[in-house]
């Protein structure tokens, strides 16, 4: 049994063809193929659009304290105590809803993440992992043993968190965009 790998969008779809010795023309899994390829190009497309900006703080004439975002473009020089805040801008582009959708973002090395800092718009909740991404919960929490010996459990320090999760709780219709945010700080 051969196959043959037909190539459409950012699919590939795999057709295993019996002999060609009159069971089924070549016509017909061409014909095949054309179908699932334009089925292929019917479904959802969402694509992910990540934009990074710096924190800045200055003192207004009045001795106020003004919090501005810079946008990341090219190379930064970030020192310790740096504040970065990253955005992730989901759109469907494809022409039937995306359901089940799942933005998930790593904290990057050489910073910690910010704390109640994910944003949460209706219809999304936030999940965070402190396991590189193998699992997400609303709420991490760290085993700790006291001198006791007791094993408590506590509310996992911002150090720990490796990962950030949004979840959309509908579908995600055809051209509608979701976004999500978090910030984190450089260490």
């Amino acid at each position: 049994m051969k196959k043959y790998w037909l190539v459409g969008a950012s699919a590939a779809i795999a057709l295993s063809a019996l002999p060609i010795n009159g069971s089924p023309a070549i016509a017909q899994i061409f014909n095949t193929g054309s179908a699932i390829a334009q089925t292929v190009l019917q479904q959802p497309n969402v694509i992910l659009n990540l934009v990074a900006d710096q924190q800045t703080v200055k003192t207004d004439p009045q001795g106020k304290t003004v919090v501005a975002w810079q946008p990341v473009d090219g190379k930064v020089q970030a020192k310790p105590g740096d504040i970065f805040r990253f955005t992730v801008t989901s759109k469907n582009e494809g022409k039937r809803e995306a359901k089940n959708v799942a933005i998930t973002q790593p904290v990057p090395q050489g910073t910690v993440y910010q704390l109640n800092s994910a944003t949460i718009s209706q219809g999304i909740a936030a999940t965070y992992s402190i396991d590189q991404g193998k699992t997400f919960v609303a709420r991490p929490v760290v085993k700790v043993t006291l001198p006791n010996g007791t094993i408590e459990e506590r509310p996992a320090p911002a150090e720990a968190y490796t990962n950030v999760r949004w979840t959309l709780s509908q579908s995600l219709k055809p051209d509608a965009s979701a976004i999500a945010a978090y910030q984190v700080k450089v260490r």
